[in-house]
């Protein structure tokens, strides 16, 4: 079945469009010959929002997991960190 349709096309079978997004297979609608959208079924759409969810941390996140020292700096000792000298 087709997976890219025109606006006109998608728009003059929107029955077929819908019912191949809910069989599974993503389908992309152009305008002027670029792709404009994709039309998912919901399941597929809900599981790409749980995968952004669960795999993404919030910048806050990121920061608190940055490693400290017990006097709340943060740990420049690594050895992965290598820092280099800064002429001013």
């Amino acid at each position: 079945m087709q997976t890219q349709w025109t606006l006109q096309d998608a728009k003059n079978k929107l029955s077929e469009v819908v019912n191949a997004a809910r069989a599974g297979t993503p389908q992309i609608v152009t305008k002027r010959g670029e792709p404009a959208v994709v039309i998912l079924s919901t399941e597929s759409y809900n599981h790409l929002l749980r995968q952004g969810t669960r795999d993404s941390a919030s910048f806050k996140d990121l920061l608190l997991a940055i490693p400290r020292n017990e006097d709340d700096a943060f740990d420049v000792s690594r050895p992965e960190m290598k820092l280099r000298e800064v002429d001013f």
